[in-house]
C-alpha cells in the first residue's frame, strides 16, 4: 500500500519547516492569529509523530526502521538519509511535546511575532532532523541549522544582557561543532570507501589511534552542548537571558541532542575507543554533579540556579554511559527523557513568576506563596522531581544510573566507591539548593516587590495546562518507568552488551583487568596505539 511506503520520517522533518513559510504572508501584525497557526502546526506535527510511531514502528525490533534514503547532493556523497530506532524515537517524541508546549507558553509574545514563531518552527525541524539523520553530513547540517534560531531568539527576545549571552552561546557551540565536522571527515575518508552513512561508518575497521582521535573530537563537540565542565559556562548565561519558552526547548531538548550524539557516535560507532574513554566520562560526570551542585548555591538569579542544576543532572548521563551495563545505559537514556520534562516545567514556571514580578533575582521575589498558591504547588512538584523524590521520574533515572554503575564489573571497588560517594554528595546537595530556592521565592522577604493580597497573580488556565502536561508524564514515568523504557530497551540492551563484550575481550587479551593494567603499566596503551585495530 502507498501508506506503508510513504516517507513518514521525511514528512516529520520537513513539515515544521514548510509550515513556517506562509507565516510572513498571514494577515496579522499583533501575532494573535500567528500563535494559533503555529500551535496548529505544532499539534499537527506532534500528532504525526505519534501516529507514525504508533502504527509503523516496532518496539521489539533492534535495527533501523522507517528508513528514507535519497541522493541529495551525490557530488559530495550527501544523502537525505533518515531512520528511527530506540535511541531516536523517544527523543523525537520529547521534542514534539516540549516544542508544542513552548508555543503555548509563548502566547504573550508581541515583539516581531512573525519572526519569533517562524524561528520556533525552524528549530523544530532541525531538532527532529538531528535525531533522525543517518548521514553524518546531514546530521551536521541539522545540528548547525538549530544554532541560528536559538541565537536569534535569545538576542532579540532575551533580557538585558541578551547580546552577550547569545554571542557566547553561538561562539561556544559553533566552535564545538567544528570538531563534529573534523571527526566526520576523518571517519568518512578512512579506508577504501568514502561514506557518510552511519551504518557504513560504524562497520569500518578503524585503527585505535583513529578511533581515539575521532572520539576526542566528538567528545569535545558534544561536551560543549551537554554541557560538560569546563565547557559549561555558556549555559547559565543563555538561560538567564533567554525567554522562558526558549529555555524550555534549550534545556528540554537541545541538551539531549548532545547526549544522543555521545551514544550514537562515541559509543555505537567507536566502541573500542569508548573502552578507553569510559573512566574519563565517569570522572567528568561526577565533576559535573558536584561542581554544578555547589555552584548552584551561589546563584541569586532563579534561572541561573536551575541552569546549574541542569549541568549537574547531565553528569548522571555521563555516569550511566560509563557503566558498561544495560541498567547504566538505560538510566542515562531515562535521565535524558526525565530531565527534558523536569527542566521544561521548571523553566516554564520561572517564566510565569517573571511575568508577575519582572525580575529573576530571588532576593526580590520573596513572599509570593499567598499570591500564587497553585503555582507554588506546581513549582514544588517540579522541584521534587528534580531532586529525585521517589514516585517521580528523576528518582527512577538516577537510581538506575547508580545501580548500573555500582554493579559494573569494569572498575575496581575503590574507583566505583569513590565515584558513587561523590555523586551521592550531589544527590544530597540538590534538595538543599532547590528547597532553599522555593523558600526564598515563595516565603522569603519580598523586599521592594508589591505583592497583591489576593490570588490575582496565580497561574492561569493556559499556564496550568502547560505545567500539568509536563508533570503528568513526570509522575507517570516515576510510577511506571516502562512507559519510557520500553521505547529503547531493545536498543540499549544490544548496545550495552556490545561495549561490554569489547571490554571483556580487552581483559582477556591483557590477561587481567584492562583498566588496572593501564594505570600500572602505561606502556600497555602505547603498544595498543601501535596496532592497526583492536577488534
Amino acid at each position: 500500500m502507498i501508506v506503508e511506503h510513504f516517507p513518514w520520517l521525511t514528512a516529520l522533518v520537513l513539515f515544521p519547516l514548510l509550515a513556517a513559510i506562509p507565516i510572513p504572508l498571514l494577515p496579522d501584525s499583533e501575532g494573535k492569529s500567528l500563535r494559533w497557526y503555529t500551535l496548529g502546526a505544532c499539534l499537527a506535527e506532534l500528532g504525526l509523530i505519534l501516529y507514525t510511531f504508533a502504527n509503523y514502528y516496532d518496539l521489539n525490533q533492534n535495527g533501523l526502521q522507517l528508513v528514507d534514503n535519497f541522493a541529495w547532493v551525490p557530488q559530495i556523497g550527501l544523502n537525505w538519509s533518515l531512520a528511527a530506532d530506540g535511541l531516536s524515537m523517544p527523543l523525537v517524541i520529547l521534542s514534539g511535546l516540549v516544542t508544542t508546549l513552548a508555543v503555548i507558553a509563548s502566547w504573550n509574545i508581541t515583539l516581531k511575532p512573525r519572526l519569533y514563531f517562524s524561528l520556533l518552527l525552524l528549530m523544530y525541524s532541525a531538532q527532529v532532523g538531528v535525531f533522525l539523520s543517518q548521514d553524518m553530513l546531514m546530521f551536521f547540517i541539522m545540528w548547525e541549522l538549530e544554532l541560528v534560531p536559538v541565537y536569534l531568539l535569545i538576542s532579540i527576545w532575551g533580557g538585558q544582557k541578551r547580546l552577550y549571552a547569545a554571542t557566547k552561546f553561538i561562539l561556544y557551540t559553533a566552535i564545538g561543532s567544528i570538531f563534529i565536522l573534523l571527526a566526520a571527515l576523518g571517519m568518512a575518508f578512512y579506508g577504501d570507501n568514502l561514506t557518510f552513512n552511519f551504518s557504513e561508518l560504524a562497520a569500518k575497521d578503524y585503527s585505535l589511534p583513529m578511533q581515539l582521535l575521532a572520539y576526542t573530537g566528538f567528545l569535545i563537540a558534544f561536551g560543549v552542548k551537554l554541557p560538560v565542565f569546563p565547557f559549561h559556562t555558556w549555559l547559565p548565561d543563555a538561560h538567564s537571558e533567554a525567554p522562558a519558552p526558549v529555555s524550555m526547548i534549550l534545556a528540554g531538548v537541545l541538551l539531549k541532542m548532545a547526549g544522543y550524539g555521545l551514544i550514537r557516535m562515541n559509543i555505537e560507532m567507536l566502541p573500542d575507543a569508548h573502552v578507553y574513554f569510559a573512566p574519563v566520562l565517569a570522572i567528568l560526570g561526577v565533576i559535573n554533579i558536584v561542581y554544578a551542585s555547589l555552584a548552584a548555591f551561589g546563584q541569586d538569579n532563579l534561572k541561573r540556579r536551575m541552569a546549574y542544576s541542569s549541568v549537574a543532572h547531565m553528569g548522571f548521563v555521563l555516569l550511566g554511559l560509563a557503566a558498561f551495563t544495560t541498567l547504566g545505559l538505560s538510566g542515562a537514556l531515562l535521565q535524558m527523557i526525565s530531565h527534558g520534562l523536569i527542566a521544561a516545567v521548571l523553566f516554564f514556571l520561572s517564566g510565569v513568576a517573571y511575568e508577575r514580578t519582572h525580575t529573576l533575582a530571588m532576593d526580590k521575589m520573596g513572599g509570593m506563596g499567598k499570591a500564587m498558591p497553585v503555582a507554588f504547588g506546581m513549582f514544588t512538584a517540579g522541584a521534587m522531581a528534580s531532586l529525585a523524590l521517589p514516585g517521580m521520574s528523576g528518582f527512577v533515572a538516577e537510581l538506575a544510573v547508580f545501580l548500573g554503575f555500582s554493579t559494573s564489573d569494569a572498575y575496581s571497588t575503590f574507583f566505583k566507591a569513590a565515584i558513587v560517594i561523590l555523586a551521592a554528595i550531589g544527590i544530597i546537595l540538590s534538595p538543599i539548593y532547590l528547597l532553599s530556592m522555593l523558600r526564598r521565592i515563595f516565603f522569603g522577604n519580598p523586599g521592594e516587590l508589591e505583592i497583591p493580597d489576593n490570588t490575582s497573580w496565580d497561574i492561569k488556565p493556559r499556564e496550568a495546562f502547560v505545567a500539568i502536561s509536563l508533570l503528568v508524564p513526570i509522575i507517570g514515568i516515576g510510577l511506571y518507568p516502562k512507559l519510557a523504557t520500553q521505547t529503547y530497551d531493545v536498543k540499549s540492551t544490544e548496545l550495552a552488551s556490545r561495549v561490554q563484550n569489547i571490554r571483556l575481550a580487552q581483559d582477556t587479551a591483557n590477561h587481567g583487568p584492562f583498566y588496572a593494567q593501564v594505570l600500572t603499566a602505561p606502556e600497555l596503551l602505547a603498544s595498543r596505539l601501535s596496532t592497526t585495530s583492536i577488534r
